[in-house]
């Protein structure tokens, strides 16, 4: 995946909520990755400032909404 073509379908405020999601994506075979920034999971009191992002390719981020019942990414 290229930068450019990612997009931030949710975010949440941990990493089990945010691997739940991708476990739910990836089983409707939407490809996604985890970004957070908490150091590598050293200091996952950073997650508070800008959550756990769930990324996903622009061109999956419909379906992915869909299957996360939350609203199409805009960015």
């Amino acid at each position: 995946m290229a930068d450019d073509d990612l997009v931030v379908v949710r975010t949440f405020m941990n990493h089990i909520e945010a691997d739940l999601a991708k476990g739910a994506l990836e089983a409707a075979g939407i490809e996604s990755a985890i970004s957070a920034d908490d150091a590598g999971g050293t200091r996952p009191h950073l997650w508070t400032s800008a959550g756990v992002r769930l990324l996903v390719r622009r061109t999956d981020a419909e379906g992915a909404a869909e299957v996360l019942g939350t609203p199409a990414a805009t960015e």
